[in-house]
């Protein structure tokens, strides 16, 4: 074994790299772990080994790796572990919200415009019954419930009529236009609608 040069005698080539040597050194412990004056060769020709390469080195004939030559910079270019996102909303409206397709806002306001239409016509009452069918329609096919579908519809139509009542107490001109119910029904469509379109 003396006669071998080191690169031989621990059986990789002279243009090895460092992970390569390494791993012969290792392997060649292990296998020749009992006998002492065989690892002490080994051992001898690691060193050798290295002191080749750091000779090479300095002589500008080996091409140091950017990861070993500038360790800091691959500690600059680690990227920073992504930000968490704060909820923009409280987590309890964040379950009554929804993010609606075009579809699911334009059928509705469709409808409820042909609702507000008939109530010059019509009466208000019965369009009004009209719109919290289709309101209770629209918020049930989203999450098949019921109950709450209905309390939402109730509560949309209850706080649509307030401001109908509150815009043709403040507006008297409003009175003039039609049915006294006229404008609490179409402000109630209005605020249906959106309760059917956003809510869930």
């Amino acid at each position: 074994m003396s006669s071998q040069n080191p690169y031989e005698l621990l059986g990789v080539a002279e243009n090895a790299s460092f992970d390569e040597i390494q791993d012969a050194r290792l392997r060649l412990q292990e296998q020749y772990a009992s006998d002492q004056k065989v690892l002490s060769a080994i051992e001898a020709a690691y060193d050798a080994v290295l002191m080749d390469r750091l000779r090479l080195r300095q002589e500008g004939k080996i091409k140091v790796p950017d990861r070993i030559r500038f360790p800091e910079r691959l500690a600059a270019v680690a990227p920073a572990p992504p930000p968490t996102p704060t909820p923009s909303m409280p987590n309890w409206l964040h379950r009554f919200l929804d993010t609606p397709s075009q579809g699911e806002i334009l059928l509705p306001a469709a409808i409820f415009i042909a609702l507000g239409g008939l109530t010059w016509v019509l009466e208000p009452s019965l369009t009004l019954a009209l719109g919290t069918g289709v309101s209770l329609y629209f918020l049930n096919r989203k999450e098949n419930k019921f109950g709450r579908s209905l309390v939402l519809t109730l509560v949309g139509l209850g706080v649509g009529l307030l401001l109908g009542g509150g815009l043709t107490a403040l507006v008297p001109s409003l009175q003039m236009v039609g049915h006294p119910g006229t404008v609490a029904a179409c402000t109630s469509f209005v605020v249906l609608w959106l309760v059917s379109a956003l809510l869930r």
